[in-house]
Parts: structure tokens; C-alpha cells; sequence
């Protein structure tokens, strides 16, 4: 059985030098430019005004830069 979150949230392999954060930091890019696409698109088709949409992917570039500060990259 196909796992749905598989279809929603896709992960491409790590190909990078292994390091455990490079990978989590890895994880957390891929995870942000899947969530920006999304708003993207709900902006596109008139689903999300414009000053809505540059507030949440500002707000996730904000969280991605905490990420990667924490991670110590």
C-alpha cells in the first residue's frame, strides 16, 4: 500500500557528504521548497492573497535559517 504522505511530500535521496545534520538539514530544504510550491500555487490560482502568501514563506525562510543555525552548518 502506498503511503500518502509519499504522493504529498516527496524526498529525493541524499547524495552529499553524510554528516546526521547535513542530512536533517537536507530533509528540512526539501520539506520548505515542497511547502513554498504549495503556496505558490494556492497564490496562483487566486486561493491565497499575495501579502498572505510572502508572510508564511517568509515565515518559513525564517524557520529554514533557525534550522540551519541550530544544526550548527
Amino acid at each position: 500500500m502506498v503511503d500518502p504522505s509519499d504522493f504529498l511530500y516527496p524526498h529525493s535521496p541524499y547524495h552529499g557528504q553524510f554528516k546526521p545534520e547535513n542530512l536533517v538539514f537536507n530533509a528540512n530544504l526539501q520539506e520548505f521548497a515542497q511547502k513554498v510550491n504549495y503556496i505558490c500555487n494556492l497564490e496562483t490560482a487566486g486561493k491565497l492573497p499575495p501579502e498572505e502568501a510572502y508572510q508564511q514563506i517568509k515565515q518559513l525562510w525564517k524557520d529554514l535559517k533557525q534550522s540551519k543555525k541550530s544544526l550548527g552548518i
